[in-house]
């Protein structure tokens, strides 16, 4: 069975939690760098980026998650774990993880009071659907969501807004969504994080 780690620090872990558990996938929560041993894969939650920032570096764990991806590990952020994997965040200084090549600006589209549904094309999420849902798109739940405004070579563009804005993208083993899908009922995402975590994916 696949152990797949969920960083328990602070926001949404327990939704992921949660929804790996309906996929019938062993899920760690972590807090200490010696959780991360034996895992297959780490998901890192939404939040609030400066604290998980924080929290993560206060208990050690930023080199830690930067070898486990740097074995080849897959490590899929979202929203605020999104910020956290990025190389550059505008207007930032806090510890970041620098994984992948994204420049993302925080809170692009305002207060909490702003966060808003829009349904996304995915065309990648096709690989692990089924029949009936081939081409839907994905109920993408934003809250305080941070926005990818540059991406480098070597990153593949999952979806962006009808806007143009990019919030979902893959640079090799690593994965990115500025939204919350373990907040729906919609588990492509975190199925198509376990192919990658299963090599089942280009």
């Amino acid at each position: 069975m696949d152990r797949i780690g969920v960083l328990a620090l602070q926001g949404a872990f327990i939704e992921h939690v949660k929804m790996l558990h309906a996929l019938e996938v062993d899920a760690v929560e972590v807090r200490l760098p010696q959780e991360l041993n034996n895992l297959d894969g780490l998901i890192i939650p939404g939040g609030e980026s400066t604290a998980v920032a924080k929290l993560a570096a206060t208990y050690g764990l930023v080199e830690p998650i930067k070898a486990m991806a740097g074995a080849g590990k897959p490590v899929w952020g979202t929203c605020a774990g999104l910020i956290f994997l990025a190389r550059t965040v505008e207007g930032l200084s806090q510890p970041l993880l620098r994984l992948m090549d994204l420049t993302v600006a925080r809170n692009a589209f305002g207060r909490q009071v702003d966060s808003f549904e829009a349904d996304i094309s995915v065309p990648a999420l096709d690989a692990v659907g089924q029949p009936e849902e081939r081409g839907r798109p994905f109920p993408a739940i934003f809250i305080r969501a941070p926005l990818i405004t540059a991406v480098g070579d070597g990153v593949e563009v999952l979806s962006r807004l009808d806007g143009g804005g990019i919030v979902a993208a893959r640079q090799g083993d690593l994965l990115v969504t500025a939204f919350h899908p373990e907040l729906t009922s919609d588990s492509r995402f975190h199925r198509y994080f376990l192919a990658m975590v299963r090599g089942c994916l280009g």
